[in-house]
């Protein structure tokens, strides 16, 4: 059976797109056939996380519309063989989605073979984000350790229990899953930012992990790869254990306590911090 994900938050630049494209893409790179759906319609920026923009014919809204087939606008990946993407609309109106029109999407993409469909949501309880997460199984939370993104992720939960079609069918609920980006363990030593444990407290749901403060993610997102096909960083590492945890493997957590300083650093009073930059 078909898995639908969608990838959500309240709160804008938290992470979602990154987190959608190395979601789809780590699943890919397991074997499974995998769809990323780009519902951020207006703005569509999927496309450039994972390196297809130029390829882009037709999107979402021409496929609702009967404009072009799922075959023509879905773009296969250039890397992972088993990965697909199908693009949001810059130019039509968030109205065009409609609850039949995405259903039917899914629905083709469920008969046309796909394991996981990757639902990559616009910030926000607007109507995108709502259709986003309409007809999913699992919803990955993306938030930041920081109050106004904590309690925007709340309100978010709020929908995924009243609003999908799980619930108003009285069916199993939606499976929620948190996930911390732009983790830094050295800011919550600080007081800077709120730990992991006072997260998971707040929103009291599964956690799969934190992806720590990294320039790669960036620099990635800006070459059109997504981070994980690089295992050489830490934030990559920080997405692969997610995708293992996802599919119901265990991991031991990583990366939520500050790195050991060596003898070096604490006899010249060096740092391990580096200069970081905020994930897309």
């Amino acid at each position: 059976m078909a898995k639908v994900v969608v990838v959500t938050s309240g709160k804008g630049g938290v992470g979602k797109t990154t987190t959608s494209a190395n979601l789809a893409a780590g699943l890919a790179s397991m074997g499974y056939r995998t769809v990323a759906i780009d519902f951020d319609v207006g703005l569509r920026n999927l496309d450039l996380v994972m390196g297809c923009e130029r390829r882009v014919v037709y999107d979402l809204i021409n496929v609702i519309r009967g404009e072009a087939t799922l075959r023509q606008a879905a773009i296969k990946d250039k890397r992972l063989d088993n990965l697909y993407i199908l693009p949001a609309s810059q130019t039509r109106d968030k109205d065009a989605l409609t609850r039949i029109g995405v259903e039917g999407v899914i629905e083709g993409l469920k008969k046309a073979g796909f394991e996981y469909i990757v639902c990559d949501s616009p910030a926000g309880i607007e109507h995108g984000a709502c259709m986003a997460m309409y007809y999913a199984d699992h919803a990955i939370v993306v938030t930041n350790a920081e109050v106004s993104s904590v309690r925007d992720s709340d309100r978010i939960l709020g929908l995924l229990d009243a609003k999908t079609q799980r619930a108003e069918q009285g069916l199993e609920p939606v499976k929620t899953h948190l996930l911390l980006t732009r983790y830094s363990p050295a800011r919550v030593a600080k007081g800077e930012m709120l730990s992991h444990k006072d997260v998971i407290d707040l929103l009291g749901i599964e956690f799969m992990g934190a992806i720590p403060e990294s320039t790669t993610v960036l620099q990635s997102s800006n070459a059109g790869v997504p981070v994980i096909l690089d295992p050489s960083s830490d934030a990559a590492q920080a997405y692969i254990d997610v995708v293992h945890r996802f599919l119901g493997e265990q991991r031991p957590q990583r990366f939520l306590e500050p790195p050991k300083r060596g003898f070096f650093s604490r006899m010249f009073g060096m740092t391990n911090d580096a200069p970081v930059a905020a994930a897309g």
